[in-house]
């Protein structure tokens, strides 16, 4: 246990200092390219969609997961103390997401509201074609606070769980091969029959992750003397979104800062006490926050069952 605590204190490290490198050989990067080759509607019958998206997932799922259960079951201990917190950085990214919302923060500045368009469109599926200066701002800052569960707590909390079972690593991997496949698949349009079983094992893994997340995220909100409306925002507008995850990191994240996310005509999530230009670096500072939290108790949790 002891060793799996420092893959994820090191694997933190190596996140603040490099981020995620910009290459297509990055392995989620190679993983994206195989699920959008075999990932398109027009390749099978519409009655074999479903079925077809279930095998090729779960084959999908095995190809991404197995290089890090065979590094985790057959290298030598010293090697694999090593090489472990680069294993476990390529599943989770939490720098990035700071990046992404600074990238639309400074296309907005720089280039006015075509360009804010353009830079929220690389972060979200909506159309971003007709929005404002606070509804680009929204999209950005949603996608951070709802990759916050997605895209880091879950990750590593499936390393934590399957730690004890060797298989830490390998849980890491699952879930971002399952999430990966989500993002690309699970949308209510022509991918909707192929996409069905991306989009159900993906809810699936981050019921508990996205609670934690905003359980973390109240006592995060609670030291800063927000729990009360941070709690009342999560238990008045968490289903406001689209899905059972989504809206509990959002939910706390918007009511601890004061913002309100808005997707236009399809939900309003938080008071809107303060425009997104003005809390957008609580939120960063939030999910920080709850980050590292999160990750202390896990780490801690790690050293005492060692």
């Amino acid at each position: 246990m002891v060793p799996a605590a420092l893959t994820l204190l090191f694997a933190l490290v190596l996140d603040r200092c490099f981020g995620d490198p910009h290459t297509p050989f990055h392995p989620v990067a190679l993983f994206g390219r195989f699920v959008g080759w075999w990932g398109r509607p027009t390749h099978y019958p519409k009655h074999l969609q479903r079925v077809v998206g279930v095998v090729l997932w779960t084959v999908s799922v095995l190809l991404f997961a197995f290089p890090f259960w065979l590094a985790e079951s057959y290298l030598p201990p010293l090697v694999l103390l090593v090489l472990s917190p680069f294993l476990l950085k390529v599943t989770f990214a939490w720098r990035s997401l700071e990046e992404h919302a600074s990238a639309v923060e400074t296309a907005l500045s720089s280039g006015g509201l075509e360009e804010g368009r353009r830079a929220a469109g690389m972060l979200v599926s909506r159309d971003t074609a007709a929005l404002g200066a606070e509804e680009i701002r929204s999209a950005a800052y949603e996608s951070v606070a709802e990759n916050l569960s997605d895209s880091v707590v879950a990750p590593l909390f499936w390393f934590v769980v399957f730690t004890p079972f060797g298989l830490g690593l390998t849980a890491a991997a699952v879930y971002r091969a399952v999430n990966c496949m989500d993002a690309m698949l699970g949308y209510p349009d022509e991918r909707i029959r192929l996409g069905w079983w991306p989009a159900r094992a993906d809810d699936l893994a981050n019921l508990v992750p996205s609670r934690l997340t905003a359980l973390v995220g109240l006592v995060y909100f609670g030291v800063k003397g927000r729990f009360a409306p941070a709690l009342q925002t999560l238990q008045a507008d968490r289903r406001k979104r689209p899905g059972p995850n989504g809206g509990w990191p959002m939910g706390v994240i918007a009511g601890g800062t004061g913002v309100r996310f808005v997707k236009p005509w399809i939900y309003t999530i938080g008071p809107g006490e303060r425009s997104l230009l003005d809390g957008g670096p609580e939120i960063i500072g939030a999910v920080r926050g709850i980050t590292l939290g999160f990750c202390s108790f896990a780490i801690i949790a790690l050293f005492l069952l060692g």
